[in-house]
């Protein structure tokens, strides 16, 4: 995830949310990690497929600016390389074979999208692959617009994420020398654990709207949140959120 002011809670993401690696898992087909290979494996929290990734023989160096996750993901892989740095902005001596990303891009702000990718290309030797999958044009929209209704039009100028379509990020990539091979939009409705699923949800990745409240307000805001949004999202006692995810596979020109 990009650099942020807020901690993140590692155990909860853990306990609650331990779906956003498990839906990446499927990603790593794409990647397809050899033995040897050098990979990066941007926004890579508490590092489940980090540690996939160097199971399948891989070089693997995790990169995330959290420092709560990282910790946890040096606690239970204390054999992989982990790096604290910001995902809109960062540098490595020796190219990389592939880069993976998981999850992780759609929390860089529009306006640091370019130097996401232009650190992604440059990270990336000749011939190197970009495997990644992260929020599409749509994603939670039901959920944006809760958060409209509930804390006014300016509930846009606190999102924390950047959700592009296909036709705004494959130029982006291709103007930095990556050759998009693949490239698709599509809806992931994503089931939550618990009858305070959205709750845990709200609290985990809305803290951008959150944190300027006091404790007592922002209580408040999840439970109207969460009672606005009950009618559109739970069923037979499941929280599903409207997620939509861009997957692109693409390659550095030699």
């Amino acid at each position: 995830m990009s650099v942020s002011t807020s901690a993140w809670d590692a155990a909860l993401y853990q306990d609650q949310h331990s779906f956003v690696w498990r839906y990446g898992a499927n990603l790593l087909e794409l990647l397809d990690p050899q033995p040897g290979e050098r990979i990066l494996d941007i926004g890579c929290g508490t590092g489940q497929l980090t540690q996939e990734i160097a199971r399948r023989g891989a070089l693997v160096t995790g990169l995330d600016s959290s420092a709560e996750m990282l910790a946890d993901a040096r606690k239970q892989f204390p054999q992989l390389t982990f790096v604290l740095a910001d995902a809109a902005r960062f540098d490595f001596p020796e190219p990389f074979d592939a880069v993976f990303s998981n999850a992780c891009l759609h929390w860089i702000k529009q306006k640091h999208a370019e130097g996401s990718v232009a650190s992604i290309a440059a990270a990336l030797r000749p011939g190197g692959r970009f495997v990644a999958e992260f929020g599409g044009h749509g994603n939670i929209a039901i959920v944006q617009a809760a958060l409209r209704k509930v804390l006014g039009t300016g509930a846009d100028d606190r999102s924390p994420w950047y959700f592009p379509s296909i036709g705004d990020y494959a130029p982006l990539l291709e103007r930095h020398g990556l050759e998009v091979g693949n490239a698709s939009l599509f809806d992931r409705p994503t089931p939550l654990e618990g009858e305070d699923g959205l709750d845990h949800w709200l609290r985990m990745f809305g803290q951008t709207y959150l944190r300027p409240l006091s404790p007592e307000h922002a209580d408040h805001v999840v439970h109207q949140l969460v009672e606005e949004l009950r009618p559109a999202l739970y069923r037979n006692g499941i929280w599903t959120v409207d997620y939509r995810r861009i997957r692109i596979v693409a390659s550095r020109r030699n």
